[in-house]
């Protein structure tokens, strides 16, 4: 299908593509790689009647290293993460998944930043991002603001991003060493959407690979469980101790991953599948982050 007309607008700096937006009002939609908003407005699900390309805006762009964590400017590429030296040495988490994410075309022009601020629940950052709980800055004509990622995702394909927001960048704290890191997606084929998905990572007891090791923390988030991306926290307070020989705590402390879920009935998968999937990824998920330890 052929989008319905809009005007076209490429601002020269951050302050001008807010200003526009708010100008603009509901009428308004922000473009960077386009890889979820052009099928929308190929489909007709969307009408904007302007559209903002912030893609080529240099100072939304880049990763840096800052202290405590990382910067991710929010047009940055899925590629350009995954390829990333700081994102693999610092937060592996999002390097993992993000290489997950469709496939080569898609990550080479969708961006971080329009992945999160699509908030698909089938989507694997989203999960990643309350599993690490990242932070999103967000300006407007009020300035800039921080968000932390449990309070970003409100409901299905809905954000805390106000009208005339523009969503900069992301701050993915760094967990220090002795973690380890993993991302278990169950889907069809390559470029299809999660029909479940764990994020994962474990810090160990103890200084050295042997028996006798335990889970000191854990962290996980879970890809299509509900609306919204979902912190597992009953998973994370059950595993707390749980030893790795023989793996049967882990098992045991995975079944507390459906817990206060609530998964989509579509084509691909019941509930109850779902809800089974949950338990049996997050313990993969669980036992493949402590053998990256």
């Amino acid at each position: 299908m052929i989008p319905a007309s809009f005007d076209y607008v490429r601002p020269a700096s951050l302050g001008e593509a807010v200003q526009v937006l708010t100008d603009a009002g509901e009428d308004a939609k922000v473009l960077s790689g386009g890889q979820s908003l052009l099928p929308l407005l190929r489909l007709r699900l969307a009408y904007p009647s302007v559209l903002v390309d912030v893609g080529r805006l240099e100072e939304l762009r880049g990763i840096r290293d800052e202290d405590h964590h990382v910067y991710i400017g929010a047009t940055t590429t899925h590629d350009e993460v995954v390829r990333s030296p700081v994102v693999n040495a610092e937060c592996p988490l999002v390097a993992l998944a993000t290489a997950t994410v469709a496939d080569p075309a898609v990550r080479h022009r969708g961006t971080l930043g329009g992945s999160l601020a699509h908030a698909d629940p089938a989507g694997d950052l989203p999960a990643v991002a309350v599993a690490l709980d990242m932070e999103f800055v967000i300006h407007s004509t009020s300035g800039e603001r921080v968000v932390a990622a449990r309070d970003f995702f409100l409901d299905y394909l809905e954000t805390a991003l106000e009208l005339g927001d523009v969503l900069a960048g992301i701050r993915v704290p760094k967990l220090g060493e002795g973690w380890g890191f993993h991302y278990e997606k169950f889907h069809r084929t390559a470029q299809a959407w999660a029909i479940v998905g764990v994020a994962a990572a474990v810090r160990l007891s103890g200084q050295a690979s042997g028996e006798g090791r335990r889970i000191e923390e854990a962290r996980i988030g879970l890809t299509n469980m509900g609306p919204t991306p979902v912190r597992a926290t009953q998973v994370e307070s059950a595993v707390r101790g749980a030893g790795l020989n023989g793996g049967d705590a882990v098992r045991e402390a995975a079944q507390n991953a459906a817990e206060d879920t609530s998964p989509p009935t579509d084509l691909h998968a019941a509930p109850d599948y779902r809800r089974h999937l949950a338990r049996v990824l997050t313990h993969r998920a669980l036992l493949s982050a402590a053998a990256a330890v």
